[in-house]
């Protein structure tokens, strides 16, 4: 239910809805193609203020609030902003989210909160996105933020595995809880897809630090380097007096081009190694990505995502002159945000679609100098309701390009089912979840969340599942 009953709200709907709209401000392409600062340029108050007060305050249920995965109440948080009580609106938020900051950025508002605002029909939506990073960075500015703990400690141990969002959401539940959390992770710095995935431009490294702080204030215990799986199982994390595990290690691991010949060539990359070593400080870098990228002036991304949307906008900064997107399908069939292409279209990236490489060819030196393709068309649906590409035969052609980089999508690391007795997994290797409102796994004491139990998803979703087993797993130890 609403703070805020809207429909006792005395406001004139209509007139909010023909308030003029005015579109987020962005540094022009020219400058931010030079950096990876942050493209959006952020609300000042009085901004924030004019926007939150376009809403129409819709009758409970508010479709943006359906919409969001957190089911943040939007409507009450607007109606705070308007009248310039910031802090209060970034309260609203911290109740249903562990990532506000976070989700404000990066999530695709457009297919979520924004994209389900009435205002949609005959006008243009309230950008809730960017006013709930607005007032939550408001708070932490002015009175800072710590996450609300107990006087008194449970006693009780949990661990997680991974530091993205999933894990992020599940510590965030727990110490609130009271209950002592040590998060797990592979790579030397906490965060998962939040800094190993999105790049600076799109989520500033700055924020997300600040972010990690309230966890570490919390208490929260860090281990980094330590695969699970490689260099301890979970079996031994309860030998060790962990009473609980989650596991929330996400879906990491790239999708292959299987029986393409040339994707060894010196030159292709996959999306991951190719984020990880173009955004990332040399010090946060995992041992086998401190070799710095080798990037060609003509440079081809494959794949329809957001991580294709990505790599194209880091390759621009990097340098490269020609950027293309190859995308099998036609622009109506990719999976990513439209405006992350947007971006990427006014930064100088171009798309090329109904094309699929066969072959990455070497030139003399042995390293990539060309990608033999193939035209596609559109056959039947597949079982998703797809349109199936079909090739061509006799349109191949080939692309000049230095670099290559392949964003395919993403599969689990199956490692952790392999080494864990009994545990349930499916299609190859995701964490299967008994019980969906609460994450756990057949094994006692073992809970899940996020992508590596459902498949790549977003990190609003991640978080999400995180905190539903964080909240299963206080339970779960109450009743020991």
């Amino acid at each position: 239910m609403q703070a805020v009953p809207s429909e006792f709200l005395a406001i004139d709907r209509k007139e909010r809805a023909n308030r003029p709209f005015f579109d987020l401000d962005l540094r022009s392409a020219e400058e931010r193609t030079c950096d990876f600062n942050a493209v959006v340029i952020e609300f000042d108050p009085e901004r924030a203020m004019v926007e939150a007060a376009r809403c129409i305050h819709c009758p409970d249920p508010a479709p943006c609030m359906v919409a969001c995965p957190t089911a943040n109440d939007i409507p009450s948080a607007m109606w705070l902003i308007e009248q310039g009580k910031f802090v209060e609106a970034a309260a609203i938020y911290h109740k249903t989210s562990s990532l506000p900051e976070v989700c404000g950025r990066v999530c695709p508002h457009e297919a979520l909160c924004q994209g389900s605002c009435v205002l949609n029909k005959h006008h243009t939506p309230v950008l809730c996105g960017e006013l709930e990073a607005f007032c939550v960075d408001y708070e932490r500015r002015t009175l800072g933020y710590s996450i609300p703990k107990p006087n008194a400690s449970s006693g009780k141990k949990v661990a997680v595995i991974g530091a993205g969002p999933a894990g992020l959401g599940c510590a965030d539940i727990l110490v609130q809880k009271g209950h002592e959390v040590t998060i797990f992770e592979s790579k030397p710095a906490p965060g998962g897809l939040l800094v190993y995935g999105i790049p600076n431009f799109k989520l500033d490294k700055d924020v997300w630090q600040e972010k990690w702080e309230e966890f570490e204030k919390a208490g929260v215990k860090f281990v980094p380097n330590t695969y699970i799986g490689k260099d301890k199982t979970i079996d031994q994390l309860f030998a060790e007096g962990f009473e609980a595990v989650f596991i929330g290690v996400g879906s990491e691991i790239d999708a292959k081009m299987e029986d393409t010949p040339g994707t060894d060539l010196p030159g292709v990359y996959e999306a991951t190694d190719f984020l990880i070593r173009g955004n990332i400080p040399m010090e946060q870098l995992p041992e086998n990505m401190k070799k710095p990228l080798e990037l060609g002036r003509r440079v081809v991304v494959i794949g329809g995502g957001d991580t294709a949307s990505d790599c194209l906008r880091t390759a621009l900064r990097l340098g490269s002159e020609e950027v293309t997107c190859l995308y099998r399908r036609t622009e109506n069939e990719m999976p990513g945000g439209k405006k992350d292409r947007k971006m990427a279209r006014d930064e100088g990236a171009k798309y090329r679609f109904l094309t699929q490489p066969v072959k990455f060819i070497a030139g003399a030196d042995g390293k990539l100098a060309a990608v033999e393709c193939i035209e596609m068309k559109l056959g039947e649906p597949d079982a998703k309701g797809r349109r199936k590409p079909v090739p061509v035969e006799g349109s191949n052609f080939s692309i000049a390009a230095d670099t290559a980089v392949l964003a395919l999508g993403y599969w689990p690391d199956p490692i952790i089912g392999k080494t864990t007795p009994d545990l349930e997994t499916y299609n190859w290797g995701l964490i299967k979840v008994q019980n969906k409102t609460t994450g756990a796994t057949n094994r006692p004491g073992v809970f899940t969340g996020g992508d590596c139990a459902t498949g790549p998803d977003l990190v609003v979703t991640a978080m999400v599942g995180g905190r539903k087993a964080g909240r299963a797993i206080d339970e779960y130890l109450k009743s020991k």
